[in-house]
């Protein structure tokens, strides 16, 4: 599912530490107008890696992709909604900014390779093994 809306509130970041190790968690409220009308929904992002990539501010708009989840806890049902993606709005356009790498190139040939980085190969293209290669 996805929300338009303003960041009016960041709660603080909880952490705590499991089986697979230390997580972070923080909540956002988000408000949304619909007609007359203004809803607030709390959602929470986990992970630090999606605390820092989303980088979510007090004021910004932004596009809110969610799932929710319902869990029973002594007999009561508590709804959780976290986030997937989060991205800033695009002023006077109304949408969310795409991702660097799905905005389409407008020039007549593309942009030298930054940095000497080769493109991946084509999915059909076997493999080369080297001791070069970074795993990442």
């Amino acid at each position: 599912m996805e929300l338009q809306g303003k960041i009016i509130a960041a709660l603080d970041v909880k952490t705590g530490t499991s089986a697979r190790g230390e997580w972070k968690v923080q909540e956002f409220v988000l408000e949304t107008i619909d007609g007359q009308f203004s809803r607030k929904m709390v959602f929470s992002v986990f992970g630090e890696e999606r605390l820092q990539r989303f980088n979510i501010q007090v004021g910004q708009d932004v596009n809110v992709s969610f799932d929710i989840d319902a869990r029973e806890y002594n007999g009561r049902w508590f709804n959780s909604i976290r986030a997937f993606d989060v991205r800033p709005v695009m002023p006077n356009v109304g949408g969310p900014i795409p991702p660097v790498d799905q905005v389409p190139f407008q020039g007549a040939t593309p942009p030298p390779a930054m940095n000497n980085f080769q493109a991946a190969p084509p999915a059909s293209a076997p493999m080369e093994e080297s001791s070069e290669d970074l795993p990442f």
